[in-house]
């Protein structure tokens, strides 16, 4: 565990999850043509992954940043 709970919740996702995208949208709704485009690969080689949508918690959103140190949204986990 790590003092930032942000942090804590991104990684139990990545430990929960084989395939995880942090994304603005929803698998279902994407909102950008990033996020768009890596649903639509995913979906067409056929991978079950967890979209989580940034655009709803500004604390992920920038979290997911500074976890990654990378700059840009849509970040792909493969197996943490």
């Amino acid at each position: 565990m790590s003092d930032n709970p942000v942090f804590d919740s991104i990684q139990s996702e990545l430990d929960g999850n084989d395939v995880v995208l942090f994304m603005k949208g929803t698998p279902v709704f994407p909102q950008c043509g990033f996020s768009s485009m890596v649903v639509q690969v995913l979906s067409h080689v056929g991978v079950k992954f967890k979209g989580i949508d940034v655009l709803a918690d500004d604390d992920v959103r920038n979290g997911i940043k500074e976890f990654s140190n990378w700059p840009t949204i849509p970040q792909l986990y493969v197996k943490g």
